[in-house]
């Protein structure tokens, strides 16, 4: 049973996005899944989106769905987070097309596997993914919004960063080094009024995890990205999603070490 009628819907989805000040949102890494969902309530909102990634075609399928479905601004262009040399070109070229930008979502990233614990080929583009590439965007993005005195950082980082773990402490480490930049980069920002939010997931349903063992908890995408937008609206700086993913990473954090060392996670 519908709770309200398709017409009575649409007059109440109007009126949500009168009420709502609008926003033009740059996502980076927007082919993900976790970004795709924050894309959607984004759009849901009445927001205007630059959608971001290396690959073009799935992004142009992309915004034109957003734009069928919500009737919102889209714009969409290629990134890669690993050619830092192209960032600079890349954002000015965001700020062109979008004039009143005044938020960015940082969502890509790589998972990799254990070997790369003992190949740094394939931890170095863990870390160019995770980090490098992140850390190089950011800082435009952050030397916009300073001098403007507003504006919003999302950025996605994992609970994988709270403590390294033999499983995946490449990946980890990577994550963890971008919670710290993005503390450092609140800290910057906080005198200038531009709000930098971490947000850390636990596991999520995306392809990135598909088949990974000892997965539990799962969360689906639809649900962390719709809590990311929401973050907007709370106060909190760090968040971690779902929300006991902070109890679980509070606990395994205060593990003693000479006890941490012997397990296995």
């Amino acid at each position: 049973m519908r709770l309200f009628p398709v017409a009575g819907r649409f007059a109440l989805t109007r009126k949500l996005m009168e009420v709502h000040k609008r926003e033009a949102v740059l996502i980076l890494g927007a082919t993900s899944a976790i970004a795709r969902a924050t894309a959607v309530a984004f759009a849901a909102r009445g927001d205007a989106l630059y959608l971001a990634s290396r690959d073009e075609e799935e992004l142009r399928r992309i915004s034109a769905d957003l734009r069928l479905r919500y009737g919102i601004e889209v714009h969409y262009g290629r990134f890669d987070a690993a050619a830092t040399d192209t960032h600079e070109a890349f954002f000015e070229t965001v700020v062109t097309t979008m004039p009143n930008l005044s938020g960015v979502v940082l969502a890509f990233g790589h998972l990799g596997d254990q070997q790369a614990a003992r190949d740094f080929s394939a931890g170095a583009k863990i870390i160019a993914s995770n980090f490098t590439g992140a850390a190089s965007i950011l800082s435009h993005c952050a030397n916009h919004f300073e001098p403007l005195h507003h504006g919003f950082i999302i950025g996605i980082s994992s609970v994988a960063g709270d403590r390294g773990r033999q499983s995946n402490y490449v990946y980890g480490a990577a994550k963890g080094a971008l919670s710290l930049y993005l503390q450092g980069l609140r800290n910057r920002l906080y005198p200038s009024g531009v709000r930098v939010i971490t947000v850390k997931p636990g596991f999520v349903d995306t392809a990135m995890t598909y088949g990974l063992p000892g997965l539990f908890l799962v969360a689906s995408p639809h649900d962390i990205g719709e809590r990311i937008v929401a973050a907007l609206d709370k106060s909190a700086d760090v968040v971690y999603l779902p929300w006991f993913w902070r109890y679980i990473m509070l606990i395994i954090k205060h593990i003693p070490e000479p006890i941490f060392k012997r397990m296995k996670l």
